[in-house]
């Protein structure tokens, strides 16, 4: 984002956990949330990518704390959580980004696929937040940013059990807000569209990828992950604090 983007006094110090932020769009989550002043934890399971981060962020207020994990561990997962309050103190931000949209056919997807794709993008949703959940009421309240999908709005076929999963994070966001928002926790649901990252150029990101997606979006030019991190900076903030239970999309206007 440019040098003019919104700052948030109400982030600075605030504890954030993002889940899977060693690259892609959780990676620019990290590194908006650490230029904010906020101490930033993180997991992901590319050591490599995460340390790269972690140097480039180096003169940040506070040094962000990555932790190896597999996700789809759910005693790693919230070890991980239990680490980075340990490290900083109770969890004000949860932001559940962790995802994988490995594709395949519906008719070729097995059981096996089907459970590893719930695994990875959304079983490690609810079971976060049932880990900062005793934190955040401690401090009074919190904000949890459950990271969605636009991909089951566009009826896209060649990743259906990515979509069911990305689908069932607003049944999670709309179901949790109520019981939550009586401790002050906020609960929202970000959907992101056709983002640029480095895995979307290399693996789908063709040609004619880029024509669908030019004539789908009423804006021209590229949805990055600065623009997704932007509204979960927001959602985050006490700038947001009456909102809840609601829906967000970063497309630009695509669905």
């Amino acid at each position: 984002m440019s040098d003019r983007s919104a700052s948030y006094p109400s982030l600075r110090d605030k504890v954030v956990f993002i889940t899977g932020g060693g690259s892609g769009i959780g990676a620019e989550l990290v590194a908006a949330f650490a230029r904010q002043g906020a101490r930033v934890a993180f997991n992901d399971l590319d050591a490599e990518a995460a340390g790269a981060l972690l140097h480039s962020l180096r003169a940040a207020p506070h040094a962000p704390l990555f932790m190896s994990c597999d996700v789809g561990d759910v005693t790693a997962l919230q070890a991980s959580l239990a680490q980075a309050a340990a490290h900083f103190g109770d969890v004000d931000v949860l932001v559940n980004n962790v995802g994988n949209d490995t594709r395949r056919d519906f008719e070729a997807v097995d059981a096996a696929h089907f459970d590893w794709s719930l695994s990875v993008n959304l079983r490690p949703h609810y079971f976060a937040i049932q880990a900062v959940l005793p934190g955040m009421r401690r401090r009074g309240g919190g904000s949890i940013v459950n990271i969605g999908s636009t991909v089951w709005q566009l009826k896209q076929s060649d990743c259906t059990a990515y979509a069911v999963a990305k689908s069932a994070a607003l049944g999670l966001t709309r179901s949790l807000a109520r019981p939550l928002g009586r401790d002050g926790i906020r609960v929202n649901h970000l959907l992101p569209g056709a983002v640029r990252t480095e895995r979307q150029v290399r693996l789908w990101l063709t040609p004619e990828a880029e024509r669908r997606i030019a004539d789908g979006q009423c804006l021209p030019g590229a949805v990055m992950p600065a623009d997704v991190a932007a509204m979960a900076l927001f959602l985050a903030a006490d700038d947001s604090r009456m909102i809840t239970a609601q829906s967000f999309v970063v497309d630009a206007g695509w669905t």
